[in-house]
């Protein structure tokens, strides 16, 4: 059994032409692939304050409080509720009772000053806040 198809003129066509699905198909692959490529390299970055002098320090608990209000005790994901607890258990393992406080530059005053009362009541003694050293060039913001 075949298909004939109408001849003449003013016939219908019995193909589906796939040009144009085909064409808005790359172009939303290729939108895609751009935004794609953007989140992932706009969620990477970290912005530290910038101090004039800065000395490595090497002793002590860094505590690490992201944007997306992420806390990280030396690199350990910590939930905010038990911050103080694991900062005691850092605290007890190192000789200099000190932490380091590392933030992002959006981080609210009010949730630095929660973290850092939590690690005074976890037995620090001194706190630090970390600060990446000013390249030349960019002003020490004050």
């Amino acid at each position: 059994m075949a298909i004939s198809t109408p001849t003449g003129h003013g016939g219908m066509f019995w193909e589906i032409n796939i040009t144009p699905l085909t064409d808005i198909f790359l172009v939303l692959l290729i939108i895609f692939m751009v935004t794609a490529s953007v989140a992932v390299e706009s969620a990477t970055h970290v912005n530290l304050p910038v101090a004039a002098n800065t000395s490595p320090e090497n002793k002590g608990v860094l505590v690490t409080y992201t944007a997306n209000h992420e806390l990280f005790v030396n690199s350990k994901d910590v939930p905010e509720g038990d911050i103080e607890s694991e900062l005691h258990d850092a605290l007890s393992r190192v000789d200099a009772k000190v932490v380091i406080f590392q933030g992002d530059r959006t981080v609210l005053l009010g949730d630095m000053v929660r973290i850092l009362n939590l690690a005074k009541a976890a037995g620090a003694q001194q706190i630090a806040i970390a600060a990446r050293r000013a390249g030349p060039g960019e002003g020490v913001s004050g």
